[in-house]
C-alpha cells in the first residue's frame, strides 16, 4: 500500500491518501475545462484507497453541478481542487494537489469530443523552464 500527502495552495486544509490508484485520467469535458480554467482536469481516481483530513477539512466545500455528477471540492479559501468522493467508494484526487510524487502515468484522455481547439498540435509549441524573458 502507498502513502500519498497532500495540500492546497494556502496550505490551510492537508490530507493523506493511504492505497494505491486505479487509474489516471485526463478529462476534457467541459465541466471540467470551467473548473479549472484550463484545458482539462487531471484527476487520480481509486475505489479502496482511504483519505484522511490531516488539517482543514472544515475549509474543504463541494459544488456540484445541478443536474450533472460532476462535483468540485475545493478550499474555501484560495480555490485549489481538492478531494472528493463522488460516488460511494470512488475517490478522485486531482493530481496537481498532491505533494508526494505520483510515478504512475495518464490513464487516457476522457471526453476528447469537447476537448479545446487550442489544445491541439501542442508539440510543437515552445518549451521554457521558467518565465519567458
Amino acid at each position: 500500500m502507498t502513502d500519498y500527502s497532500g495540500s492546497c495552495l494556502c496550505g490551510n486544509a492537508k490530507f493523506e491518501v493511504q492505497g494505491n490508484f486505479d487509474g489516471f485520467y485526463l478529462c476534457h469535458c467541459q465541466h471540467c475545462q470551467k473548473d479549472t480554467g484550463s484545458a482539462h482536469a487531471a484527476n487520480l481516481f481509486s475505489s479502496s484507497a482511504k483519505l484522511t483530513w490531516l488539517a482543514g477539512s472544515d475549509s474543504v466545500t463541494t459544488f456540484t453541478l445541478p443536474g450533472t455528477r460532476h462535483k468540485k471540492s475545493f478550499c474555501k479559501f484560495c480555490g485549489s481542487a481538492l478531494p472528493i468522493i463522488h460516488e460511494v467508494g470512488l475517490l478522485a484526487i486531482p493530481a496537481g494537489c498532491l505533494d508526494t510524487e505520483v510515478s504512475m502515468s495518464p490513464t487516457a484522455h476522457i471526453f476528447t469530443s469537447s476537448k479545446a481547439v487550442w489544445d491541439k498540435g501542442l508539440g510543437d509549441v515552445p518549451e521554457f523552464e521558467g518565465l519567458p524573458e
